[in-house]
């Protein structure tokens, strides 16, 4: 009677010959279950492995692990085999003419906006800022009341804004980013909040939905002078080295004292007369800024005695304005390709 091991040997040659003759991919499965499959002829011959004496055991499992990665390397060939003669035969089968130039897909242009904000974010994230995002649905306290607006303060008149159910609302700015940051971690810190904002606002110059970028530097001992050294420094970055910058006094009611930053006219280098945009001033309004206002640090338990800071924001739809000479901001969200294809 034939040892096992020679019948494993036998069993394998049989499947083997099988394999090698299957035509196609169901006759190749066939091959493999008759051999491989819980009911195969190698499977029920290993099931003996166990009745063997002790002895023989080892040399046995070599012989049949031998036969098992010989039959499952010859499947996987074949069945690379059969699949080439399939392309082929599909390749054979269509009238196509490979040979002829392709119809090339015309390449995307990058929104304006999307470029004015990532090459914003870039140059004060240079100066050392990180970015920090929150919620465009806010509650009241993190849009308004920690930030030193109450229920009956004039400047809520100044923000028209989306309420939702359920007493929410869409983010008027991005300010309510700094109070999360603030309310999370203490000083040292040196934030900006890119985002979209809402406000109840449509024409040439304004949409309800544009997007700002806010900023926020908090330590011991910080100044005035240090913020203008900030924004003049971005300022330039973005503008270039030559353009003219500015403080003005303001008002916001989050920061004190408060400041509007302009810079010399882009389009008429300053130089006013006749100039449309800066209406002949030789300036323009590109972002509003300050010192944080004490109460706003207490607010977010931040002790005003010991530490002080600046913030700022600026409309990325102004900067991309300006800087790409763009007189209508509804350009920016009408799809015409046109008006992307420019950059």
């Amino acid at each position: 009677m034939p040892s096992l091991v020679e019948r494993l040997e036998r069993a394998a040659t049989a499947a083997l010959e099988r394999i090698s003759e299957a035509a196609d991919d169901r006759a190749l499965e066939k091959a493999r279950v008759a051999a491989l499959g819980k009911k195969g002829e190698l499977t029920a011959i290993l099931r003996e492995l166990v009745s063997l004496p002790a002895g023989e055991r080892p040399a046995a499992g070599e012989a049949a692990n031998r036969a098992k990665v010989r039959l499952q390397e010859a499947i996987a060939e074949r069945g690379a085999e059969l699949s080439g003669r399939h392309r082929s035969a599909e390749l054979g089968r269509r009238q196509d003419d490979i040979t002829l130039p392709a119809f090339g897909q015309p390449s995307g242009h990058r929104n304006p906006l999307t470029s004015a904000m990532d090459e914003a974010c870039e140059v004060l994230r240079s100066l050392g800022f990180s970015v920090v995002e929150g919620p465009e649905i806010e509650d009241d306290r993190h849009n308004f009341e920690a930030l030193n607006i109450p229920a009956d303060h004039p400047a809520r008149d100044m923000q028209d804004t989306f309420f939702v159910a359920g007493g929410g609302l869409l983010r008027t700015h991005t300010s309510p980013v700094q109070i999360r940051v603030m309310e999370a971690q203490q000083p040292p810190l040196m934030v900006i909040a890119p985002g979209a904002v809402y406000r109840i606002d449509d024409d040439a110059t304004h949409s309800p939905m544009f997007h700002q970028i806010e900023g926020l530097l908090v330590d011991r001992d910080v100044s005035f002078a240090h913020l203008k050294a900030v924004l003049s420094g971005f300022l330039h970055a973005f503008f270039g080295d030559s353009v003219a910058v500015r403080f003005r006094p303001s008002y916001f009611p989050f920061t004190e004292p408060s400041a509007e930053t302009d810079i010399g006219c882009v389009m008429c280098s300053g130089r006013g007369g006749n100039c449309r945009v800066c209406k002949g001033s030789g300036w323009l309004e590109i972002l509003g800024c300050g010192m944080v206002h004490p109460a706003v640090f207490e607010q977010v338990g931040y002790d005003p005695e010991t530490y002080s800071g600046f913030a700022f924001g600026m409309g990325v739809e102004r900067l991309a304005m300006l800087k790409y000479g763009i007189d209508d901001i509804r350009l920016f969200y009408g799809g015409d390709l046109r008006f992307l294809g420019q950059f």
